[in-house]
């Protein structure tokens, strides 16, 4: 009788902890969009780097315009608001970044991390537009001013799109087509990369988590391999990818293990380029621009 109940609390326990960690509760708990309040005309951005205030504001297009003591901040490019339709059926906000004198044949598409928007992750992507880059720098289903649900699904679908845009974009021609992913964009790039293989030229992932069961089984415990759903992996999905790949993870990194990275790196196709670094997550281009600059070209070449 005894072992009967404790049969029964067992099982009991199994079944709550599936409920509770399917697929939604899993996107739930997975995806923190930060979401811009709507009309909202002034916004503050904190530097990961100095930790100075940067004050923001918007035009009537919803292009931002950057503040500081003596009034609007002039950088060396150019800063444009866009909007496009997802597969996912939701509308995208995004940023273009284009360089006002020389640009060295490169467009990034730009996945930002988690928890942030395009306005919180610009300054991650400002240092490579200073140095050339053309950039398309993606704001995912739900995050700042896009519209529908933070979804792994939709996720997705968004990479797809962002890249498609990209390819048909004239302000983003450019002879090469990179694809940089930034820790949950860092996991987002390699599907995204495998689905466009044949239209882009390498691939750069940074503080990237190797698999949604992985990342899941360090936050939560290890019965979330059983339950949560491996919609898409990157660990499985760079073994398929035959494009030039460069790893960058931070030996410091407290947000995603730097043996993921290690773990990304073994199972990918050559040529590829594992760079550790040191700093916060996902801080590379704020310390290590100019190397990584140099990485990101140098493996075009191979």
């Amino acid at each position: 009788m005894k072992l009967n109940v404790k049969y029964r609390i067992t099982w009991a326990i199994y079944f709550f902890v599936a409920l509770s960690l399917t697929a939604c509760s899993f996107d739930k708990l997975f995806l923190v969009p930060t979401v811009s309040e709507p009309g909202a005309s002034n916004h503050s951005v904190i530097s990961k780097n100095t930790g100075d205030t940067t004050f923001v504001t918007f035009d009537k297009d919803r292009n931002p315009i950057f503040l500081d003591d003596s009034g609007p901040t002039e950088f060396s490019f150019d800063l444009k608001n866009i909007q496009f339709e997802s597969k996912s059926g939701n509308t995208l906000t995004s940023w273009l970044l284009l360089p006002k004198n020389d640009h060295n044949g490169i467009t990034l598409v730009f996945f930002h991390g988690n928890a942030g928007n395009v306005l919180l992750q610009s300054q991650l992507a400002f240092p490579f537009v200073e140095r050339g880059y053309k950039i398309l720098l993606v704001d995912y289903s739900g995050f700042g001013n896009s519209t529908g649900q933070a979804t792994r699904d939709n996720v997705l679908l968004d990479g797809y799109s962002a890249v498609e845009y990209a390819l048909q974009s004239e302000e983003l021609k450019s002879e090469k087509l990179v694809i940089y992913g930034q820790s949950l964009g860092g996991h987002l790039a390699i599907p995204v990369a495998l689905e466009y293989q044949d239209d882009i030229d390498g691939v750069v992932i940074e503080g990237a988590f190797s698999s949604h069961q992985d990342i899941a089984a360090k936050r939560a415990w290890i019965l979330a391999r059983i339950f949560v759903a491996e919609k898409y992996s990157a660990k499985k999905t760079i073994q398929k990818l035959h494009k030039p790949v460069l790893i960058i993870h931070s030996r410091e990194d407290e947000t995603i293990p730097f043996k993921m990275g290690e773990k990304l790196y073994e199972k990918a196709n050559q040529p590829k380029e594992f760079y550790p670094i040191d700093k916060c997550h996902i801080c590379g281009p704020i310390y290590y621009a100019d190397s990584i600059d140099a990485k990101i070209k140098m493996i075009l070449q191979e």
